[in-house]
């Protein structure tokens, strides 16, 4: 591979996930066969947002493309493990053959948005070590890593709470009114945790002359990503299950069904003012035929932090001021943490699961054959896996 053996970043203790505030410690490797002449090598750490979509309209014979983007920058620091400093003059230094560990140190801001990936947009953080050679091309190596913003569901007004929501659609059947469909939903909570179920209760009534083909309850998510001309609304169903008909007259009851939430990045993007996400339970009813479907939604909250009063109900001590050390959990895709922020309660340590989206390409504009590491990537969120959760319900991501 030339004068480069090797040339990679590794952090302290395999930690790739990290909380506001947190260090993210590691150091940079190189191994050289033959000497390299060089400015410096540099470590660039890299946080911010990117939202990116074209959409095409014809004219004729004509198609045009318009490209809509936007972007945030959360933060850009720079730091020379060797050679020359940034504004430094004079002659650049060799490298000599052998190996090398450079350890580095970078304390993260305390508010940032989680990581959340997709191909519209995008929250990334990122450290890339440099090889700035004089007349050549540089050597790059990136590594990617996870921010999660603490959501706290103790602290969030609503969460404890339950609601209820109804709705009611008349139905027309050869042009003939008929009678409604109605719907009532009920939840017994408004804050969840990734891993938590969700419990269905409702009750749908068709007094209509036509027989519902099913009624089926989900967990959605509707992403928004901004840009100063134009909003773009992107919604996934990520959870569902399903009854069967309801005859003309009948009635549809659900009684504490329960749908799984998988590992999704916590509602509302906080600190991203191009990326919005919500989370909503509906119950739905399809009809036969032509016509709309009946939709009762009830917003819900996806935090990182469960609720106390949930927590115990898994036999959790009573809590107190404390840190959380999370720890492996060999059959799911994760990091180990070494700790989090403070006065955090005494829950029980998540896990930390790749997201439900899967991995995504992290190459960005400046990328070329010349920069290492693992471009496939997928962010990790804490998941609290207490019970024998309904992982059935979970729908299969698009691609």
């Amino acid at each position: 591979m030339g004068k480069l053996d090797l040339f990679e970043i590794n952090f302290t203790n395999g930690q790739d996930v990290f909380y506001g505030g947190q260090l993210v410690q590691g150091h940079v490797t190189v191994q050289l066969n033959t000497e390299i002449k060089m400015r410096r090598i540099r470590l660039e750490f890299n946080g911010g947002a990117r939202v990116r979509w074209s959409e095409s309209r014809s004219t004729g014979t004509t198609t045009y493309t318009r490209v809509y983007s936007s972007k945030e920058s959360y933060f850009e620091h720079v730091i020379v493990l060797f050679g020359r400093g940034l504004e430094e003059k004079g002659d650049n230094p060799v490298l000599q053959p052998g190996n090398y560990s450079y350890p580095f140190s970078f304390q993260l801001p305390k508010q940032l948005p989680s990581s959340y990936e997709s191909s519209i947009g995008r929250v990334r953080y990122t450290v890339t070590a440099v090889i700035d050679r004089p007349w050549k091309f540089d050597h790059k190596c990136k590594r990617t890593f996870t921010f999660i913003d603490a959501l706290d569901l103790n602290l969030e007004t609503n969460a404890a709470q339950s609601a209820i929501q109804q709705g009611e659609k008349t139905m027309c059947c050869l042009c003939c009114k008929s009678g409604p469909i109605s719907a009532v939903l009920k939840l017994d909570r408004l804050g969840y945790v990734p891993g938590e179920d969700i419990r269905i209760h409702g009750e749908i009534s068709n007094h209509s002359r036509r027989k519902m083909t099913s009624s089926f309850a989900e967990v959605r998510m509707t992403v928004q990503y901004h840009t100063p001309s134009k909003t773009k609304t992107k919604k996934k169903s990520l959870s569902k299950i399903c009854h069967g008909p309801i005859q003309a007259g009948g009635d549809d009851i659900w009684n504490g069904e329960v749908l799984g939430i998988p590992p999704v990045p916590p509602s509302n993007l906080r600190g991203c003012d191009i990326i919005d996400i919500t989370y909503t339970v509906t119950l739905n009813v399809d009809p036969s035929g032509a016509g709309m479907d009946l939709v009762v939604p009830i917003e819900i909250i996806i935090g990182t932090i469960p609720l106390r009063s949930v927590a115990q109900q898994y036999g959790v001590p009573a809590p107190m001021p404390a840190s959380i050390y999370p720890t492996d959990n060999s059959n799911i895709a994760m990091n180990s943490i070494t700790s989090e922020p403070p006065n955090y309660y005494d829950l029980p340590p998540p896990a930390y699961v790749e997201s439900y989206f899967g991995k995504v390409d992290v190459h960005d504009d400046d990328d070329n054959e010349h920069t290492r590491g693992n471009m496939e990537y997928a962010p990790v969120y804490a998941y609290y896996n207490w019970n024998e959760h309904n992982t059935n319900t979970f729908v299969a991501p698009e691609k």
